[in-house]
């Protein structure tokens, strides 16, 4: 049962990351489920994009925090953090369009909200840092270079799924594209 569950859900993370307003009838397709068995754990829309919300925002969580955990210089921890967004892939990529959409209700009371600004603050932090050390121009925005760092893995997730690079050569080419974009 639980597995059905969290199967949808990764399903409907794929789908509306590609296309926000698609039906569910295409997320069922996606988790090869009917739309009845869908209806059955979640009873529409808004409460299986709070399930997807909540496992993306979960598991890129782990991941950014484990890889700025990893270490204590900047270059090696924004290195991690590029990874592990590549590897979270459509999760990361679905949630950071829905933390920046017009309409996301933005509060610090929320935790949530709360918990995502936590991690900006740290990787905000590591920015600086480098900026500090002149590895990163100071003419460049840490609000530029996460777009710049959600746009490579969008790229790197869109070349994975055209299969257009070789999965091992991923990672290095989105490592260089990104640092190169930032003047590393």
């Amino acid at each position: 049962m639980q597995n059905t569950q969290q199967h949808i859900v990764e399903a409907a993370i794929l789908v509306f990351n590609e296309d926000y307003s698609a039906p569910l009838e295409k997320v069922a397709e996606k988790a090869d489920v009917t739309r009845r068995t869908l209806h059955r754990y979640f009873k529409g829309r808004e409460e299986l994009l709070a399930s997807c919300e909540q496992e993306m925002r979960r598991s890129c969580n782990l991941a950014m925090t484990a890889a700025l955990d990893s270490s204590d210089n900047p270059l090696t921890q924004l290195e991690r953090m590029l990874y592990a967004g590549v590897e979270c892939g459509a999760k990361y990529s679905f949630f950071s369009k829905l933390h920046t959409r017009p309409e996301h209700q933005h509060s610090t009371h929320n935790a949530e909200c709360a918990e995502y600004d936590a991690m900006f603050s740290r990787y905000r932090a590591v920015i600086a840092k480098l900026q500090e050390q002149g590895a990163i121009s100071p003419h460049i925005t840490a609000e530029w270079v996460m777009m710049l760092f959600s746009g490579v893995v969008a790229a790197t997730i869109n070349a994975d799924a055209f299969g257009s690079v070789a999965k091992n050569s991923l990672k290095q080419f989105a490592w260089f594209s990104f640092s190169k974009g930032i003047g590393l």
